[in-house]
Parts: structure tokens; C-alpha cells; sequence
């Protein structure tokens, strides 16, 4: 999908995974610099910026919700940012960045906002868009892994294991997204207020400071999934500890039964096998050894 829309002077061309032949031909009439087209042409680029006279390439990444598998997936935004033109891409459609196209698509700029506008101003409106839906995304982690938490104290499930995995993995994901773009975005607000003489500084100081807050509430989330592993662990080895310890017991209190019969079962001959009384005294020691057994179990906790 490819879409071009006319702000006054600014000119602003998105698109949504484009075949190669097609971003090239989009690219074509602008004057950048190969390597940043190969940038476009290639998937999974790490997150950096360039700076050149005239005009700013940047890679960033924003995660994408997998319902079906339930973990986020990587999704790459191509920027290129001159003074009279942005032009962004990406492989998956982003509903935030199409909210902030269609809203400058039917809005009729007022005078203050006809001083603010340039294309580093559009380009902020898009990226704040997208860190506010990260607070949400961490919010929904939080809560997710609280009704988690809940299942792992009230009945432990084996089937958690799974969820928490998931878990750790959109974690680990995120990290390894934000983590390294928060140096890009503070170069970027050098490197955007420089091209723009300053007009945006406070714009991109505001992103700054969203991603390095996203970044901590992915640090806190990570502690926060780690402890309920450890917590589920440690309810795992205690029911597997109880089920051992009522196993030897068990084990322990048939015991003497086991021996008398095993005995008293050989094909030789005996002391009292002839007296169908014996087996009266042998229940009798028996429950003595029984009673035996079980008190020095309570009495070591391990039933």
C-alpha cells in the first residue's frame, strides 16, 4: 500500500510493505544515499540513525501482537526526514499511524499550528502515537501477568509454564527492541533540532523521555515475570516434596507388613507356623511399628 498526502508544504509519502522494485522506484526521485535504500530493501536492520546535510535516515523498531502465537513480533520503521518531507515504511500495518495520517488528512491547520508544522512535527506526532500505545502495551503485560500470578498462588497448572515462557519471551523481545533505540533517539533529537534550527526541541526531548521510561517499565516487568517463575517453582518443588515425603511414608508404614508376608511365604519351615494365634501378636507388634513410624514422620513435618 502506497499513499502520498499534501500538508501545505510538507510532503508526506507512507507505504506498507512494498514489493522491492516498487520502493525503489519511490525512492528514485530523491537524492539519498545507496546504502540507506539497501536499509529499505533489507529486513531486520538494527536501530541507528544517519545524518546528512539535507536530509536524516533512521531505523526504528515497534513491536506487533501476534494473537494467534500471543508474543510480539518485530516491526521495522524506515524514516527518512528532510525539511519539506517525510517518508516512512514498514512491513505490517500500524493503526496509530494511520490515525495521525487520516487526522492531517482532513484537518484544516489553524495559524499556530501553520507555525509549528514541518515535517519533524508530523514525524513527532507518529512516534509519540506509537510510544503511547507501549505504556498501554506494558499496562496489558502488567495485568496479564498479575492474573497470572493469581493461577500460580490459588492452583498451580502445568499449562503456566507455557504462559510464563510466552511471557519472558515478549520480554526479552522488547527489550532488545527498545533498549538499543534509546541512544538513537537521543542522537535523533540532536541530530532532527540541528536539520530544524531548533523548532522541535521540545518535542523530541518528549520522546526521549517516553522511550527511556518505556525501557524502565520493561526492566520492572521482567523483575516482576522472573518472581513469579521463581514463585512457581518453588510451589512446584514443595507439592513435589509433599508427594515424595507421603510416597516414604507410605512406603515406610507397609513395611513390616511386607516383611512378615515375604517371610511367612518362603517354602521352609518356621517357628509358629502351625499357630493360627501367631498372626494376632505379629498385627499387634505390627500396629506398634506402624504407630512408630508415623509419629517420628509428624513429628519431623514431613506429612
Amino acid at each position: 500500500m502506497l499513499r502520498k498526502l499534501n500538508v501545505w508544504w510538507i510532503r508526506w509519502i507512507d507505504w506498507v510493505n512494498l514489493k522491492d522494485e516498487e520502493i525503489i522506484k519511490v525512492l528514485s526521485s530523491f537524492d539519498f544515499h545507496e546504502l540507506d535504500i539497501e536499509a529499505c530493501l533489507e529486513e531486520n536492520q538494527r536501530a541507528r540513525i544517519d545524518s546528512y546535510e539535507d536530509y536524516l535516515f533512521m531505523v526504528l523498531h515497534f513491536p506487533k501482537y501476534n494473537k494467534r502465537n500471543k508474543v510480539y513480533e518485530l516491526n521495522e520503521f524506515n524514516v527518512f526526514l528532510g525539511r519539506d518531507y517525510l517518508i516512512t515504511f514498514r512491513r505490517k500495518t500500524w493503526w496509530y499511524v494511520d490515525k495521525v495520517f487520516d487526522m492531517y488528512s482532513d484537518k484544516k491547520l489553524k495559524k499556530d499550528e501553520e507555525f509549528k508544522l514541518s515535517s519533524a512535527f508530523v514525524l513527532y506526532e507518529i512516534l509519540q502515537s506509537m510510544l503511547e500505545k507501549m505504556f498501554k502495551m506494558t499496562e496489558n503485560i502488567t495485568r496479564d501477568l498479575k492474573l497470572i500470578e493469581d493461577r500460580v498462588f490459588d492452583k498451580t497448572s502445568y499449562s503456566l509454564v507455557k504462559e510464563i515462557m510466552i511471557k519472558k519471551r515478549n520480554i526479552i523481545v522488547l527489550k532488545n527492541m527498545f533498549v538499543p533505540q534509546v541512544s538513537v533517539m537521543k542522537l535523533m533529537e540532536f541530530k532532527v533540532n540541528k536539520l530544524f534550527s531548533w523548532e522541535v526541541l521540545e518535542y523530541f526531548e518528549d520522546l526521549e523521555d517516553k522511550i527511556t521510561h518505556v525501557v524502565s517499565d520493561t526492566k520492572i516487568i521482567e523483575e516482576y515475570v522472573n518472581s513469579i517463575e521463581d514463585a512457581f517453582i518453588s510451589i512446584t518443588n514443595i507439592n513435589t516434596n509433599r508427594v515424595m515425603s507421603f510416597l516414604a511414608f507410605f512406603s515406610a508404614f507397609m513395611l513390616p507388613l511386607t516383611f512378615i508376608t515375604s517371610f511367612y511365604g518362603m517354602n521352609i519351615d518356621l517357628p509358629f507356623q502351625n499357630n493360627s494365634n501367631i498372626i494376632y501378636l505379629f498385627l499387634f507388634y505390627t500396629s506398634i511399628i506402624m504407630v512408630l513410624i508415623f509419629v517420628y514422620f509428624k513429628k519431623k513435618r514431613n506429612i
